[in-house]
């Protein structure tokens, strides 16, 4: 979803704007604001007592985050295939993407820019709203999880890709002639197929990098998810299993207790035995 429009040497973004378009860019930032909403209450939450809706809720932070990183990485893949057949034409984007990029574009209709750049902005946050996601339901568990490893480095990636779309956006929302960032190289690259060559690719690639270390970061809480899912196992039934094994080691130990004394009582028995013929022969011998 990086395209360069108008001024950038890309799509343009004219066109009426519809009910559609309006909708369908206020539910696009709702879904973003919600994941962050619901990762914030998993980073709180995680440091308290197991609660019962954790677990469910990081699972359904991290499917919402996979699902709006197929949508996302997508149109990526579409971008850079319409480049191959086309590279010198400007940058291209789906219908669906075009609606969204209108309807967020109307904060500042003066900005024909601005909307593409506040769309790619929101889908990478989900994205890495959902790899964060990964990091806190991994966060109870013992030991060293591959899948938190994985995330973490995602979180760092998509981190700092993040950064450069806070940059690019804002600097197009401030009034620059041109989106300013590591992307556009900070402006230098005039408008045209230069331009639009070198930010479809390098945000394909950054998002090839970031969707595989997603899906391995997947795989391996999908084979860790044992782990996982114990160390949210609620307190009580936790501290029930482990009163039972302590009951268990006790009456063992009772056992013990009781075959002591019987083995001892064994060992004393046959010298008072030994005893009792002598005696009898000294009370004879004097009668």
């Amino acid at each position: 979803m990086d395209h360069a429009p108008g001024a950038h040497g890309g799509h343009d973004m004219g066109g009426a704007v519809s009910t559609l378009d309006t909708t369908g860019a206020l539910l696009f930032i709702g879904w973003a604001a919600a994941m962050w909403l619901a990762v914030a209450v998993l980073a709180y939450a995680n440091r308290g007592p197991v609660r019962p809706w954790l677990y469910k809720t990081a699972v359904g932070v991290i499917g919402l985050g996979v699902i709006g990183q197929i949508g996302h990485f997508q149109e990526h893949v579409l971008q850079a295939g319409y480049w191959v057949a086309n590279p010198y034409s400007p940058a291209w984007m789906t219908p669906w993407a075009t609606g969204l990029a209108k309807g967020m574009g109307q904060v500042d209709p003066s900005k024909p820019a601005l909307g593409m750049e506040i769309l790619h902005l929101t889908g990478n946050f989900i994205f890495l709203a959902g790899l964060v996601g990964i990091v806190q339901i991994t966060r109870r568990a013992t030991g060293a999880l591959k899948s938190r490893k994985w995330a973490k480095m995602g979180v760092w990636m998509q981190g700092i890709h993040g950064i450069e779309h806070i940059v690019l956006t804002a600097s197009v929302a401030l009034g620059a002639s041109r989106a300013i960032g590591l992307s556009t190289w900070f402006g230098a690259i005039e408008p045209g197929p230069a331009l639009v060559t070198y930010r479809v690719w390098w945000h394909f690639v950054a998002n090839l990098i970031g969707t595989i270390i997603l899906a391995v970061s997947l795989f391996h809480l999908w084979k860790e998810k044992k782990a996982v899912k114990d160390g949210y196992l609620p307190e009580s039934a936790a501290g029930g299993a482990g009163a039972g094994a302590g009951a268990g080691a006790g009456a063992a130990g009772g056992e013990d207790c009781v075959l002591v004394p019987a083995a001892s009582l064994g060992t004393a028995d046959p010298s008072a035995q030994e005893a009792e013929p002598e005696r009898e022969r000294e009370l004879v011998s004097r009668s």
